[in-house]
C-alpha cells in the first residue's frame, strides 16, 4: 500500500498526512460488549490507512482504492443518518459524529487503502472508522484521546450507518498495543494490556477466513442485541453483566426457551474472558485453548451466530491438532482463530484447507497473526 501515492493520483496533490488504524480479532467475548460484559481483543498487523488532506471550501472527499464509483463528495453540514449508502457511509458518519459532538471539523479530501479483510469478522469497518476519526482530526490541528476517538466511531457506525454494534472493535482499533491483548470492561470502559505473544510460547494464532461475508445490519445481528436486552429486563437487571454464573441454574428457570439460550451464552463467555485473561497474566496461554472451544460451541448452540463453514474450521484444526480454536467476530461467517503449535500450524492449515475442499466450500484464506498496534499516525 502507498496511500500518499494514491492520495495525489486522486486529488493531484501532497496530503497532509497518514494516519491509520488496525483491524482486530478477538480471543474470546463474543457479543458481551453490548452486554456491560468483558472483552479480550488484539489489534492485526493488517491496517487501513487514511490519507487526508484539509480542504478550504468545506467540502468532504472520500475515495477507497477498494470501492469503484471514483470520489464522493459530501457536505458535511448536510449529513444526516441514513442518507449515504455503501462504503462512504462509515467515514461519513465519523465526520456527522465528531461534529455532533462539537469538534470543528470542516473539508477535507481523503483517500482509504486497506488490507484488513471485509467483511471477514476482523472489525475492518471499525479499523476505517478510527482512522478515519484520527485523520480528520489531525488535518484539522484536534488531538481527541484514544478512548474518546473510539466512542465517537462507535456512534457513528450505531447511529449512522445503522449497526447496533458495541465498542469493543472501536476500542480494540484505537487502543491496543502491540505484543499485548486488551482486556476491556465495556461497563466502565477500563482496560489492562495482557501479553500476547503466541511466538514466545512456541505457538500460532491462526485465521482462517472463511470466506462467507457477513452483512450484520441485515437485521440478525439486532436481533440477537434485542433478545439480550429482553433477557435483561425479565431478570430485573441492568444488563446481563449482572448474572452471575453461579445464578444461571436459578436464572435460566426463571426465563422463557426462547430467553434461556442467549442469557446462558453471555453469561457463560463473561466468565471465559476472565479465565483467558488470568492465563495470559499468569504466562500460560497454551492453556486457554479448551477455553476457546467452549466459546465457539457455545456461540454455535447458545447463541446461534455460527454457520456450517465456521464450525468445520474449528472442528477441522481441534482434530488436526490445534489446542483450541473458536469463530470470531459477530458471527453468521467471517473468520474462525485457532491457537496452534508452531509445529502443528502448517498441517492444521492444510487439513482446513482440504476439508473445505471435500465439503465444496470455496477455499479458505489461512494465515498468523501476531498482536500489533493501535490507531496512530504514520506519516
Amino acid at each position: 500500500m502507498n496511500p500518499t501515492a494514491g492520495f495525489r493520483a486522486v486529488y493531484g496533490r501532497a496530503p497532509d498526512g497518514v494516519w491509520s488504524a488496525p483491524g482486530r480479532v478477538n480471543l474470546i467475548g463474543e457479543h458481551t460488549d453490548y452486554n456491560d460484559g468483558l472483552v479480550l481483543p488484539a489489534a492485526l498487523s493488517r491496517r487501513t490507512r487514511v490519507a487526508a488532506a484539509a480542504r478550504p471550501d468545506g467540502l468532504l472527499r472520500l475515495h477507497s482504492a477498494r470501492a469503484d464509483g471514483g470520489v464522493v463528495t459530501l457536505e458535511p453540514a448536510a449529513l444526516v443518518p441514513g442518507r449515504v449508502r455503501g462504503w462512504a457511509a462509515y467515514p461519513a458518519g465519523v465526520v456527522w459524529a465528531l461534529r455532533t459532538a462539537g469538534l470543528a471539523v470542516g473539508g477535507a479530501d481523503l483517500h482509504v487503502e486497506s488490507d484488513v479483510p471485509q467483511g471477514a469478522g476482523l472489525s475492518s469497518s471499525a479499523a476505517l472508522e478510527v482512522a478515519t476519526a484520527l485523520a480528520v482530526t489531525g488535518v484539522h490541528g484536534l488531538v481527541p484521546e484514544p478512548a474518546e476517538l473510539a466512542r465517537l466511531a462507535r456512534h457513528a457506525e450505531h447511529a449512522f450507518v445503522g449497526v447496533p454494534c458495541g465498542i469493543m472493535d472501536q476500542t480494540a482499533a484505537a487502543r491496543c498495543r502491540a505484543g499485548h491483548a486488551l482486556h476491556l470492561d465495556t461497563r466502565d470502559l477500563t482496560v489492562r494490556h495482557l501479553p500476547f505473544d503466541p511466538a514466545a510460547h512456541g505457538l500460532r494464532l491462526l485465521v482462517v477466513d472463511v470466506g462467507v461475508r457477513h452483512a450484520l445490519a441485515d437485521g440478525a445481528y439486532a436481533a440477537r442485541r434485542a433478545a439480550c436486552e429482553a433477557g435483561a429486563r425479565a431478570l430485573g437487571v441492568r444488563a446481563l453483566r449482572d448474572v452471575a454464573p453461579a445464578q444461571l441454574p436459578d436464572v435460566l428457570g426463571a426465563l422463557s426457551a426462547e430467553l434461556r439460550p442467549v442469557v446462558r451464552h453471555v453469561v457463560t463467555e463473561n466468565e471465559r474472558v476472565a479465565r483467558v485473561a488470568a492465563l495470559l497474566a499468569a504466562g500460560d496461554l497454551r492453556a486457554a485453548g479448551p477455553l476457546l472451544t467452549a466459546g465457539h460451541a457455545s456461540l454455535r448452540d447458545d447463541f446461534a451466530v455460527s454457520c456450517p463453514e465456521l464450525d468445520l474450521a474449528v472442528d477441522t484444526a481441534c482434530a488436526a491438532g490445534a489446542l483450541g480454536a473458536r469463530m470470531t467476530g459477530g458471527g453468521f461467517g467471517g473468520s474462525a482463530v485457532a491457537l496452534v503449535a508452531e509445529e502443528r500450524a502448517e498441517a492444521v492449515a492444510r487439513a482446513v484447507t482440504a476439508a473445505f475442499a471435500s465439503a465444496g466450500f470455496g477455499a479458505p484464506a489461512v494465515f498468523a497473526v501476531t498482536a500489533g498496534e493501535g490507531a496512530r499516525r504514520d506519516a
